[in-house]
């Protein structure tokens, strides 16, 4: 009874999620491209907030904040766990102005994949790992110097709750080489919202933002270690 009942209430979320991806990603690169890119963004990522406020109706999932302060007001790498795709909605919108490092395979999602385009992230070939560093670094530079935060999952793809994916140092290069603060995110989103799965499960997803960590004198390995150790532990606190 449980598994109908989510089921039914995921498919009146993705018939407002669908629409909503239509209607924005549409927007992204007609109108949107008239508008200044910071505009564009604020304008476009209301579909984020729209998403996660229908996901709360619709769905029952709720969402606990803690560290919201910790956002400097200064361009800074963040630095994210990876279990859904509700992270992608949620800290796009509160990182604003953000550019996510991301597989360019997701530009070829109709709405969804157009609307990213003009979000100016940065799309790497994720076969290529040697070529995707040198992207990250020179236009990760870039981005911040405009006044840009960097979002990156450093796990690189979707890890299920309560598992630990291997943390790449691309993040942390980064950080260094441009000489930002990181910032970690802990978030336990995989438990309402499983990877590679339609159901959508009630209950809370709880998200833990930390203080900004200086990078001056940090290499990047022992600076991904550090940011592993904080996100792997605080998850074990995260209620859901």
């Amino acid at each position: 009874m449980k598994t109908a009942i989510a089921f039914t209430r995921s498919v009146i979320f993705y018939l407002v999620y669908a629409a909503t991806m239509v209607v924005f990603g549409t927007l992204s690169c007609t109108i949107g491209l008239l508008m200044p890119y910071k505009m564009r963004q604020n304008v476009v990522t209301w579909a984020n907030a729209i998403i996660i406020k229908w996901l709360n109706i619709s769905c029952g999932i709720t969402l606990k904040v803690d560290g919201l302060e910790n956002i400097p007001n200064t361009p800074c790498v963040v630095l994210s766990k990876h279990q859904s795709g509700w992270e992608t909605f949620y800290l796009q919108r509160i990182l604003r102005p953000v550019s996510t490092i991301l597989k360019k395979e997701l530009f070829w999602i109709p709405f969804f994949g157009w609307g990213l385009y003009f979000m100016h992230p940065i799309a790497i070939d994720r076969s290529n790992p040697r070529e995707a560093m040198k992207q990250i670094l020179a236009q990760g530079k870039t981005r911040l110097a405009e006044g840009n935060n960097i979002l990156i999952y450093p796990e690189g793809t979707r890890t299920p709750a309560g598992q630990v994916g291997n943390y790449g140092r691309s993040g942390a290069a980064l950080a260094i080489a441009a000489g930002v603060p990181v910032v970690p995110v802990a978030q336990n989103s995989g438990y309402c919202w499983p990877a590679h799965t339609f159901i959508k499960w009630p209950g809370q997803i709880h998200v833990s933002i930390g203080q900004p960590i200086a990078t001056e004198g940090s290499n990047s390995k022992e600076l991904t270690e550090q940011v592993k150790a904080w996100i792997e532990t605080t998850q074990k606190t995260l209620q859901h």
